[in-house]
């Protein structure tokens, strides 16, 4: 496994593979779980070549206490690269990304991103979408693999792929659970016990959903409402809407066109899941 820490070497590195390698790239912030080893899993079954970043990027948080507590382990996260025989890991400073004073360009997706999470975290889609363009741009990678937990953003950059009239293909691999059905998630490490406890909420609203579709979406709504205020958690948002504008329903669409998004807060935590109906 090879580890760069800046843009300049790894362009070069990647430029003596030439075209007829297929490079795979998966896109993180650190503090690794296997739901993004299974990116790199996915990225190693259909590529040649596998880039994972290690990055935690400023300009997509807008609460400057959230982007101070997230997690940094990367030497922890080296060590489960290196024991999937992660090709490379490119994990830049500040500095090789932006330049002094740059800050998040304006994007424009539409429908896609004024709702749930581009409401409650203005200014977050614009931040990543700037970080994706600038790594697609270094490594030109074949395919690169986002997680379906953050089932916006994986909409956000299949669009920004078509605003760059770029040929990379946008893999979307299904979401990783722990045992009790809670997300997998580098913001998880963040709750105690009780808070995993409680936080499995999410999920079993989600299956509830899943296995009651025919109660219809104003009355799952309620539920999802009624089940959160009962449990004293922090519901953000309960979304139930179409996955290709993500703009919200009133009546179902065809299968794999719904999804259900719940943001909450457990322990101060703030967690994102969803499920496609």
């Amino acid at each position: 496994m090879k580890i760069f820490k800046t843009k300049s070497n790894l362009i070069h590195y990647l430029s003596l593979y030439g075209q007829k390698k297929s490079i795979g790239f998966v896109p993180t912030m650190g503090a690794l779980h296997s739901g993004h080893l299974a990116l790199v899993e996915a990225s190693k079954a259909d590529c040649d070549l596998t880039v994972a970043s290690i990055y935690v990027n400023p300009t997509q948080f807008n609460n400057a206490n959230d982007f101070k507590k997230y997690p940094k382990t990367l030497n922890y996260d080296l060590e489960k690269l290196q024991k999937l025989d992660c090709d490379i890991v490119y994990a830049p400073l500040n500095n090789d990304l932006y330049n002094e004073e740059e800050k998040a360009k304006n994007f424009d997706f539409g429908t896609l991103s004024i709702n749930m999470e581009g409401k409650f975290r203005p200014g977050h889609f614009n931040g990543m979408a700037t970080v994706i363009e600038k790594f697609f741009n270094i490594i030109n990678p074949t395919k690169a693999y986002f997680g379906e937990k953050d089932l916006q953003q994986l909409q956000i950059v299949k669009m920004l792929v078509i605003q760059m009239q770029s040929q990379i293909k946008i893999v979307g691999i299904p979401t990783i659970r722990e045992k009790n059905g809670l997300a997998k998630s580098s913001r998880n490490k963040l709750l105690s016990n009780n808070g995993r406890k409680k936080a499995s909420l999410i999920f079993n609203c989600l299956n509830y959903c899943r296995v009651n579709k025919r109660q219809g979406i104003h009355k799952l709504k309620e539920y999802i409402q009624h089940r959160f205020k009962e449990e004293d958690i922090n519901l953000e948002y309960c979304e139930i809407i179409n996955s290709k504008n993500m703009l919200p329903i009133k009546r179902w669409r065809e299968k794999n066109e719904n999804a259900i998004c719940i943001a909450a807060k457990v322990e101060e935590v703030r967690l994102i899941d969803n499920i496609i109906l």
